[in-house]
């Protein structure tokens, strides 16, 4: 059997000799887009069971079977992050998915501050970025998307024990706090960051209530992003970066 050229995200089990119907879009895409036949090797993923390499056994416009052959890789868990962002164009809003799912977020939350300018998102269209970002990365996990939901309600129910690095714009030029969560005794002994979020806000930046509001929060860590105010977008793939290379598996 060739080596696989395509990865593809399933929600079927996968595991040595199991069976693997394809949807109506996914036999198109390897059939119709890719030209696999019978005898290609796909690899295959679903975020639990790790990477396995199938086989093409049943190839059809509408509909296809793959086999799994052999596992490739184990599954490889993100650490314990959320991004928190406030959505902006949706190209912009793409983007930012694509990256968080690519850098290691293990959930992505959407949410509506007092300067949000959507007021509503296709959560399964983001979804399906984030898959696709998997597959083209090489991931073996895809965060989850949540739905839009308003950030007081967030932090309202914050889980006990998960920290927050809050990105405030007006610290551009500042020093970041990770310096001193880095310092930490888990730090030093190299375990675990434990769960964290990052929280980026939107075009328009946080309301003086909101800044008050997360500044007073004792699990929040403000930081700066650099010298210079970032665009959404941008902030929050350097934020992902500062996260990674301080408390994440990037160290």
């Amino acid at each position: 059997m060739k080596d696989a050229k395509v990865r593809l995200y399933v929600e079927h089990p996968l595991g040595e000799g199991q069976t693997v119907p394809l949807e109506r879009d996914q036999a198109h895409y390897l059939f119709g887009v890719m030209r696999l036949g019978a005898g290609d090797a796909v690899a295959l993923f679903n975020g639990r069971d790790g990477e396995w390499r199938a086989e093409v056994v049943e190839a059809a416009k509408r509909r296809g079977v793959l086999v799994c052959r052999a596992r490739t890789q184990p599954v490889r868990m993100p650490p314990d992050l959320w991004l928190i962002f406030a959505p902006i164009k949706k190209a912009r809003t793409d983007f930012i998915v694509e990256k968080a799912a690519e850098m290691g977020a293990a959930r992505i939350l959407p949410v509506q501050t007092h300067y949000t300018n959507s007021e509503r998102v296709r959560q399964d269209r983001l979804q399906a970025h984030a898959v696709e970002a998997a597959e083209q990365c090489g991931g073996t996990f895809v965060p989850e998307v949540c739905d839009l939901q308003r950030l007081d309600r967030v932090l309202a129910d914050w889980p006990e024990g998960r920290q927050l690095m809050f990105c405030d714009e007006s610290e551009a030029g500042g020093s970041s706090a990770l310096s001193g969560v880095v310092a930490s005794k888990a730090a030093r002994e190299g375990q675990g960051a434990g769960p964290w979020a990052i929280l980026i806000g939107p075009e328009g930046g946080f309301s003086d209530a909101e800044r008050d509001r997360l500044r007073a929060l004792p699990f929040a860590h403000v930081v700066s992003l650099g010298p210079r105010i970032l665009r959404a977008d941008t902030a929050a793939v350097a934020a992902m970066t500062l996260w990674q290379m301080a408390l994440g598996d990037w160290r």
